[in-house]
């Protein structure tokens, strides 16, 4: 059982961040905002995978006026990314955004920052500050001490703008491509602060090599208790890193939602096609939004035995295999057949 970090809850549209919310799952669009149909469309996509907070970038103007079309047509609360220009700011606020990502010490004189602070505290408005390890202010980039601690003084800089000015709707995140910084940072601050935290590596790469990372990096943090929502970062179709975020949710039994997929390596005693078929398992029920174990064993040794916490399974033999349910065998099928029974029976038992 994780004991998670106790920290002040907002809530963002109809999504409750902190306190004692679920660990919330949310992406980010790599359309460009000024295009309001395919950025809808991306929306739809991710939020049909579950997506429960989708970020956008709002490079200019145009990007801030197509938000208000954007936020009456979007499924989930919508959070605005802004660098340096508070107009922006103000002008998604007032176009209906949800929450900002907005470093208040990047945007200049502090009456613009007062100006944005007292509309987004009008508004209910949550500002996340997003400290990132490659863009530290040039005073901290010359402390000699290391990286982790330059990023909590970094976030702590820009959480005291926002407190003296009586806000207190904060959320922060320390991201590195580093990921043992990136942990380390996040420990740093956890007890320093009352604030949610939003988990994330930065720049973890591609499809691979960036599951290894935020797997290591928020796995370890969530572990420990500390995380409140996350963005797993990677070079992909956003719907990957929405999967990808529950399955690491799932795998620390944080989140339950959809089927959670076991298999054994293949060895020696496999009779079986039990890479093709376990593939074959999981496509068949990727999209089943139901909160069961399936296992696909190679043969009799893994499956009903070590599997038996499954809700149901498959473990093969020669040519043939059987299916079973809570280590209890149900069937037996031929290889051919046993996806079609397999679904047969899950479909049954829903029913």
């Amino acid at each position: 059982m994780i004991n998670r970090r106790k920290s002040k809850q907002l809530t963002i549209g109809n999504i409750k961040i902190g306190g004692d919310a679920p660990v919330s799952v949310q992406s980010m669009c790599n359309t460009d905002t000024r295009d309001i149909n395919a950025t809808l469309k991306q929306i739809n996509e991710m939020s049909d995978k579950g997506c429960e907070l989708i970020r956008l970038a709002v490079l200019d103007s145009d990007a801030a006026i197509a938000i208000k079309e954007i936020v009456k047509k979007s499924p989930v609360p919508l959070i605005a990314d802004i660098h340096f220009d508070y107009k922006l700011a103000i002008e998604c606020i007032n176009n209906g955004i949800n929450a900002l990502r907005l470093n208040p010490g990047n945007i200049g004189k502090r009456e613009n920052v007062e100006k944005v602070v007292k509309l987004a505290k009008q508004q209910k408005i949550p500002i996340r500050i997003g400290v990132n390890a490659g863009s530290l202010e040039k005073q901290l980039q010359d402390l000699d001490i290391p990286l982790a601690e330059k990023m909590v003084l970094s976030a702590m800089g820009h959480i005291k703008i926002l407190e003296d000015l009586d806000f207190d709707l904060i959320k922060v995140s320390l991201k590195s491509s580093d990921v043992m910084t990136t942990i380390e940072a996040y420990r740093l601050i956890a007890d320093k602060i009352p604030y949610p935290l939003h988990l994330g590596v930065t720049e973890a790469g591609t499809l691979r090599q960036g599951l290894i990372k935020s797997s290591i990096g928020l796995g370890t943090l969530l572990a420990e208790g500390i995380g409140d929502t996350i963005r797993v970062s990677l070079t992909e179709n956003p719907t990957e890193e929405v999967t990808a975020g529950y399955d690491i949710l799932k795998s620390l039994g944080l989140r339950q939602k959809g089927v959670n997929f076991i298999s054994c390596p293949t060895c020696g005693r496999t009779r079986i096609d039990l890479i093709s078929l376990a593939k074959k398992v999981e496509e068949k029920f990727k999209n089943l939004d139901k909160p069961i174990t399936i296992a696909t064993m190679g043969c009799a040794v893994n499956g009903p035995g070590e599997a038996r916490h499954a809700d149901f399974g498959i473990a093969g033999g020669i040519n043939e295999g059987i299916i079973f349910k809570k280590g209890e065998i149900i069937a037996k099928v031929p290889e051919e057949k046993l996806l079609e029974k397999l679904e047969e029976i899950i479909i049954k038992s829903s029913e």
